[in-house]
């Protein structure tokens, strides 16, 4: 009895003992699965996100830019101004996958990336840590893409109704060679100069577009309209808009798509999106309510074109701050930037003379510029922390933080955009003009632009 008991005894701390041995290995497995599970999850989660982000800002360039602009010239150019954007929906993203997303985002120098992701080579469903680690780099890829497409027809505005569609087809591929990818680099890429967060020697703050979209486009559109001089009986005949309806229609969508333009250049569904969704929204509405005031003031009568111009001025000036700053300062962003760009369409413009057509250089060369200083002055580490020094403790990082020296880094940012977007947006119009001639013919702007480049109308009212 004895010997068996000991020998039952024996047993039963042999299995014990196995069993604790093996206890730490199960736990780990399961720790080890969790955290599998959990990574899963936000993997799909931040990537929905940047899938639907994708959408919203393609949305914004057609229908929402599209509408915007086409209600804004006269009948007759309706569809060649939409067109515009519409065949850069097509060109800027054929050129991209060919060469663009190489020397925007793989590591080259300060100024331009190299030829890694040439044809989109190594490019897939796996992330790229440098950029963002929780969603496929094929994702972060297109979603790069949409701004590639959307800053060029921002240009469009300012040509309008002028410009032969061969020449703008030839301008806008060498803009974006020659302009836009080099400066995408130099604010978002890996060692580009302006990168304050990825070895850039000037850190300059560019939430989702500031520096890289706006300002090089508003730059470069104001060089157009100076290049191929007024239309054909500017300020001396009337070139009022022909349909308001269709370009509150577009405002709209803009407002709508920015969502995505902003809160998805947090490039994850976290809170860092969420404080860009709410800078974005109280940018916009602050700004549609400075013009307005502004407008109401100066002529009496507020104005549905007023209002819907200040909505897109302050979309654009929150756009490098949206990630950076707190609502209270987008409110601030947005009404100023919505004074700012009434005075430089309505007065400036007026002033000079030029014929931006559609406002691109006074809503978004202006209204970018500003809102890239303004970010110096209101980024906080309260929003955005993710700049820090080697002990990992948050960086302050603009005026409010006590860091009055982020402004001159903003400027430099500014200034860098502006001379990149005025002296390569004249190369590249240079070079279009000896290759196929910028500019209609007197007689196909009497035409309009719809029949004598396409060869249809947009309102065919004997149908």
């Amino acid at each position: 009895m004895l010997r068996k008991s000991l020998l039952g005894l024996s047993a039963l701390a042999l299995s014990t003992g196995l069993a604790l041995a093996q206890a730490p290995a199960t736990v780990d497995q399961k720790l080890e699965a969790l955290d599998a599970a959990v990574k899963s999850a936000q993997t799909s989660g931040d990537n929905a996100w940047m899938l639907v982000s994708c959408a919203l800002v393609l949305l914004m360039t057609g229908p929402g830019l599209a509408l915007f602009y086409g209600g804004l010239v006269r009948s007759k150019n309706v569809l060649g101004t939409m067109m515009h954007s519409f065949i850069l929906m097509a060109l800027a993203t054929v050129l991209w996958a060919v060469v663009g997303y190489s020397l925007a985002f793989s590591e080259g120098n300060a100024f331009i990336g190299g030829f890694k992701y040439l044809f989109l080579h190594g490019v897939g469903v796996d992330p790229n840590p440098d950029y963002a680690a929780t969603i496929p780099q094929l994702t972060f890829m297109a979603f790069q893409l949409m701004f590639a497409i959307i800053t060029p027809a921002l240009i469009s505005g300012a040509y309008a109704e002028r410009i032969k569609f061969s020449a703008m087809l030839v301008y806008t591929t060498l803009w974006l060679l020659i302009v836009y990818f080099p400066m995408a680099h130099m604010v978002w890429g890996k060692g580009g100069l302006l990168n304050a967060f990825l070895g850039g020697k000037i850190p300059c703050f560019d939430f989702a577009g500031g520096t890289v979209v706006h300002i090089t486009s508003g730059v470069s559109a104001l060089v157009a309209a100076l290049y191929l001089k007024p239309r054909d009986g500017y300020q001396v005949e009337p070139m009022r808009p022909h349909s308001l309806v269709l370009s509150f229609i577009g405002a709209c969508l803009l407002w709508f798509g920015w969502f995505g333009f902003n809160a998805g250049s947090a490039l994850g569904a976290g809170g860092l999106a969420t404080s860009a969704f709410v800078a974005t929204h109280f940018g916009a509405a602050a700004a549609a309510i400075g013009w307005l005031m502004a407008e109401w003031l100066r002529s009496g009568k507020p104005s549905v074109l007023g209002g819907i111009s200040g909505c897109v001025a302050g979309l654009v000036a929150i756009t490098p701050a949206s990630g950076f700053v707190d609502p209270m300062s987008a409110l601030i962003i947005g009404f100023c930037a919505g004074v700012f760009c009434y005075f430089m369409v309505v007065i400036v413009k007026n002033k000079f003379g030029y014929d931006d057509s559609l406002d691109a250089f006074g809503v978004h060369g202006a209204g970018g510029t500003l809102g890239a200083l303004l970010t110096g002055v209101f980024a906080t580490n309260a929003v955005n922390n993710a700049l820090k020094d080697p002990s990992g403790k948050a960086l302050p990082l603009g005026l409010v933080d006590g860091n009055p020296g982020q402004i001159v880094n903003q400027a430099i940012g500014v200034a860098i955009a502006v001379v990149l977007g005025a002296v390569g947006s004249y190369v590249c119009l240079k070079i279009a003009d000896l290759m196929c001639g910028l500019r209609a013919t007197a007689d196909q702007e009497v035409e309009g632009l719809d029949l004598s480049m396409h060869g249809e109308e947009g309102y065919n009212l004997e149908a």
